[in-house]
Parts: C-alpha cells; structure tokens; sequence
C-alpha cells in the first residue's frame, strides 16, 4: 500500500521494536535520525512524570536535527502502550502522548477502541502487535490502523506462528500498514517480509548491541555470541510466552531445559514467577535472528549495514528474475 507521509521517506522499511528497559531517548533518536523508526516502551520513562521529558527531548533533537539536515531529515517516532489490566498507567501515559502529538503509538496485550479513537483525534497512526489471525481481527474491529504480526522467533513476548502463514491468512483480507516482526536481522529478511506482503520489517533484538542501548555490557555482548539454538521459549517469567537468552537463564542459575510454566493471570513485567531472577533485568530477551550481530556498535553502522545488505538483496534477486 502507499504509506502515509512522514512514513514514506524512511532509509529502509524498518521499524525498530520498544525494547523493555533497553529503549530510551538515545536509541530512539539515533534511530530516527539514522532513517528508520525508533520506538520505546512509555513503561520504560519512570517515574510517570520522565515520559512528558523523554517525548521533549525526542521532539525538539529531532526537530533541531531537521533543520540542520533538510536533505535527510529523521524518521519518524513511535511510543509503545501495554494495554493490559496490570498497567495503571496507561491514561497518564495516552494524555501525555497526546500532548506531544506522538505520530505513531505501538499497543500491545490488548486492543482498545478508545485509544485507537485518541490517537486518530490527534492525527497519530495506532498499530497493534498480534499473534495470530484471530486478535488481528479484533485489534482491526475495534479501529486500529495497522498490525504487527509477532512470528515464530521474535524476542520478548512472541508466537509461535510461521510468517508465512501469518502473513498470509491476515493479508487475505487486510490490506493496511503491517510490520512484521520475528527473526529480522538482516537486509534479505527485510526484502523477505515485504515480500510476504509486509510494508516493514520489525526488528528489535540487534539494538541491543548497540553503543546507544539503555542495556549493561554482560546482556549486549549475549547478543553478540548468541545464535537462534541459543534462545529458550518460556512464560515462567512474565506469565506470558516469550523468547530469552539461554545464557541468562543458567547464569541464574536455572534449567532452560526444564523450566516450569506460569500462571498466566498473574502477569508481571518486573517478576521472575517462582524464581529470584527478574524478567528484563537478569532474564534477557532476544529474538532468534540475532546471529548476524557480530560486534557492539553505533546504530548508525547497523543501519548501515542492514541498507546495504538490502539493497544487495534486491538487486541480486533483480538479476535471478531476468535471467
């Protein structure tokens, strides 16, 4: 589909996912003024109060970088609202987004109209990470602009589902924005999700490896000696199913191979269910797509390379197609 304005002029089709603890204002203004869309979780500005600092400072070094740079100006942002019963934020965060007219706002464990309806009053855009067709359907019924299929191999709270079939059950009938998320580390998998129909790709555990990451040095080096056999799928930690690095759950002195499960309805996005280890803090998420991370850098060289390894892609599949 045609993108909306200022979505139509990033570098690359990505959006770069709210990293929980790990997104703040220096990685999604290195983001944006790389070319591509940075996001942060409004859980991660605390106390309530931050958010109000964090969204000027984001507006006013992305304005400044505008007006310095007119030939390539920053990519837009986006701010990601947990719409679940545990978050008592969530109408102090939606007025503060709504003061800053944020362009693009993320929501994520639960679909609701009202907020849909805010953000459209201010002119933003709402997209919705689901996990299947079923709660694509409902986020779309009740008014959100766009989806994020969240696929098999995705970091943090992910499905299990194959692009392939998400992709195309939601596009049988939805022709609107849709990012999709799982697995993305490369330049050809961003050429792979538009070419399963995606108008983004949405990538976020390669961030973490970078100079710019809210994260400690012993989790972003994870990143970079981690692989997709390296990642363990478990909702003991959050009460809902997620992706973690291995090595955090043995430094924690836990099994990966034998974990238990968790109660789902007592969701908690700072415990550790039965166990010591916080989730975020000591247990680490990460997608499966993180072996293309091969060092701790600036995000400006990762979207570098990620552009360059695109634009390869797309001709090398240009010169398979006509010969």
């Amino acid at each position: 589909m045609t993108l909306p304005a200022p979505f139509d002029k990033l570098r690359i089709p990505v959006i770069g996912s709210p990293l929980f603890i790990v997104s703040g204002p220096e990685l999604v203004i290195a983001q944006c003024k790389a070319g591509i869309v940075g996001s942060f979780p409004a859980l991660n500005a605390r106390p309530q109060s931050e958010l109000d600092e964090w969204l000027h400072r984001i507006t006013e070094e992305l304005a400044a970088h505008n007006r310095d740079h007119p030939d390539r100006p920053a990519a837009p942002f986006a701010v990601n609202q947990i719409v679940h019963r545990s978050n008592d934020r969530i109408e102090a965060d939606m007025a503060t987004c709504a003061e800053w007219q944020v362009p693009l706002v993320i929501t994520s464990l639960g679909a609701r109209e009202e907020i849909f309806n805010a953000v459209r009053d201010w002119g933003g855009i709402t997209m919705h990470d689901v996990i299947n067709n079923r709660f694509a359907h409902k986020a779309i019924d009740k008014g959100a602009d766009g989806l994020i299929p969240v696929a098999a191999g995705a970091g943090g709270h992910a499905g299990t589902l194959s692009p392939f079939a998400l992709m195309q059950e939601i596009r049988e009938w939805f022709d609107g924005l849709i990012a999709l998320s799982g697995s993305i580390g490369h330049g050809r998998s961003i050429l792979a999700a538009q070419a399963l129909g995606a108008d983004f790709a949405y990538i976020g555990s390669p961030w973490i490896a970078t100079e710019e990451a809210n994260a400690v040095d012993g989790y972003k080096q994870g990143i970079v000696e981690g692989s997709a056999d390296g990642i363990v799928y478990s909702n003991l930690f959050t009460g809902v199913h997620g992706n973690y690095l291995r090595s955090s759950i043995e430094n924690a002195g836990l099994d990966p191979e034998n974990l238990p499960t968790s109660d789902p309805s007592k969701m908690n996005f700072g415990s550790g269910g039965n166990t010591k280890a916080k989730a975020w803090k000591d247990i680490w998420g990460s997608g499966q797509g993180i072996g293309t991370v091969k060092k701790v850098g600036p995000v400006e060289d990762m979207v570098a390379r990620l552009e360059s390894e695109y634009v390869a892609a797309k001709q090398a599949l240009a010169e398979r197609t006509a010969s």
